[in-house]
């Protein structure tokens, strides 16, 4: 029996091979647009040699499977993530990996897992179909699924992770009751309602940076100093500067998932603002106020040290920008916009 590790490509495939009888061994290049893999083997077919073949499970190798087992050699599938495991750090090339391959074959050591044949293609897309409508579930339902659907699952398992996942782990880094985005009321959706504000972050060098606010209804920016980045810092800082705006204008404020707002509740003990998440990785679900930072980079450009900018200087900026038209407000102001919308404070 001829023993054949295959380190496969959609392109060609590297084999490494050995004649058990003679002890023959060698490496091997075969290209599968020239036709060279499949001459190669049927020559084996018609030499009346036997084969087993070991290779990865992959996606691309469905004519090839076919093919071995058109003329009826042994197929041997195997795990991947195992033979992952199995590869030493130095196999940098096709040869290397082709050699585990045989290697593994030859000390019965071989990671092999069931698929089916390829003529059952039909078992094989229930397989596939089954797969993506698991997936499906999972992406409607956010990763959890419902109540209803959990009964007819044999694990009984709510949530589809990886053995990677963090779900359960050190909570160090994670907001603690933070509330998402999607509880988010529909009022802040359509603007309509004014005093519902979006907030973050900007930095500069030396490790400074600015809070920035800006209203959803208006478009009407404040800027804050703070001191540093530091969660209790920046929650005191925004605080007084949410203090100081009427009742009316004091509904709501989403941010990013910085963590400089972990203290969400303190803030909202000190300003009766809800304080509303956005989902990781996600900053355009603060749109307007990453539209307005990028236009006071025209102030503050990056790679500046914004720990010299005193809060007048960042009051004098503000004003610039609510007193700039705004296509969006049909070339209103923010300011006049703001104005027009709650009644004027004593």
């Amino acid at each position: 029996m001829m023993i054949i590790g295959v380190d496969y490509h959609p392109s060609f495939q590297t084999i490494a091979f050995l004649m058990e009888e003679t002890g023959e061994c060698g490496e091997q290049e075969l290209n599968h647009s020239e036709g060279q893999a499949e001459k190669f083997y049927r020559d084996l077919k018609q030499r009346g040699i036997s084969v087993r073949v070991g290779m990865e499970a992959t996606g691309y190798s469905r004519w090839f499977e076919r093919l071995l087992a058109e003329l009826g050699f042994e197929v041997w599938i195997g795990d991947p993530a195992e033979i992952k495991t199995k590869r030493v750090k130095k196999h940098k090339t096709d040869r290397e990996d082709a050699r585990l391959m045989r290697k593994l074959l030859l000390e019965n050591r071989f990671p092999r897992i069931w698929v089916p044949d390829p003529e059952n293609r039909d078992l094989r897309q229930l397989l596939w179909h089954r797969h993506r409508l698991v997936q499906s579930l999972f992406i409607q339902a956010r990763g959890v699924l419902k109540k209803e659907l959990i009964g007819h699952l044999r694990s009984k398992r709510r949530i589809r992770r990886s053995r990677h996942s963090r779900i359960f782990k050190d909570s160090r880094g994670q907001i603690v009751d933070a509330i998402s985005i999607r509880e988010r009321p529909a009022e802040i959706e359509d603007r309509a309602v004014p005093g519902h504000w979006e907030g973050d972050l900007i930095g500069g060098t030396k490790n400074s940076h600015i809070a920035t606010l800006v209203e959803r209804h208006s478009r009407f920016t404040a800027l804050v100093k703070v001191r540093s980045k530091d969660k209790a810092a920046v929650v005191a800082a925004l605080s007084r500067q949410i203090r100081r705006l009427p009742t009316s204008l004091r509904r709501s404020l989403t941010w990013d998932r910085g963590l400089e707002m972990a203290k969400h509740k303190t803030f909202t003990v000190a300003t009766n603002v809800k304080v509303y998440f956005c989902h990781p990785h996600s900053p355009w679900q603060r749109g307007t106020n990453e539209n307005t930072n990028r236009l006071l980079r025209q102030y503050l450009p990056k790679r500046t040290d914004l720990s010299g900018y005193a809060q007048s200087d960042l009051d004098k900026i503000a004003l610039r920008l609510n007193q700039r038209p705004r296509k969006t407000l049909g070339f209103e102001t923010p300011a006049s916009k703001l104005h027009a919308s709650v009644a004027p404070t004593s």
